[in-house]
């Protein structure tokens, strides 16, 4: 997982575009049999993010719709956005993960062009209870969100 630098908060993209990353996730999820074995390997990602500054743990930057708390921030660099974010709960902690590694460090037009439906496509939709599912699909949507307006 790379940072935009070492004091950054905002992830630097790893794969050469989003649907490079999709690709990567969808390989990496593929190697365990089970969802189990899946699930701590999204909670170790999940650790692996850069500290979120506590004072963007406001309302200002948090998702609606999460059912644990999920804090998302923006930031525009020669034209990309890159994003940070962080959760109170592992497991989403480390789905903000996989969702900043496809869409943080891309242009807008990329990332509009990048449905949030790969994250049902990759069955983690499924996977989840209902409420965590709705949470991960907010966040995409708040970042499509931020591209169309940002």
């Amino acid at each position: 997982m790379a940072v935009a630098d070492n004091t950054s908060p905002f992830l630097a993209p790893e794969d050469d575009s989003a649907t490079a990353a999709i690709a990567a996730i969808g390989d990496e999820l593929a190697f365990f049999d089970d969802w189990m074995d899946r699930y701590q390997f999204i909670i170790e990602l999940g650790r692996k993010l850069p500290d979120y500054p506590q004072d963007w743990q406001d309302e200002a930057h948090r998702v609606q719709g999460c059912q644990s708390q999920v804090w998302l921030a923006a930031e525009e660099r020669s034209e990309k956005l890159f994003f940070a974010g962080a959760s109170d709960a592992a497991i989403v902690s480390g789905l903000v993960a996989l969702v900043l590694r496809v869409y943080s460090g891309r242009s807008r037009a990329e990332i509009l062009a990048t449905d949030p439906v790969f994250l049902k496509d990759l069955g983690l939709i499924a996977a989840l209870s209902s409420n965590r599912g709705n949470g991960v699909a907010a966040m995409a949507e708040r970042i499509q969100t931020i591209a169309k307006t940002a």
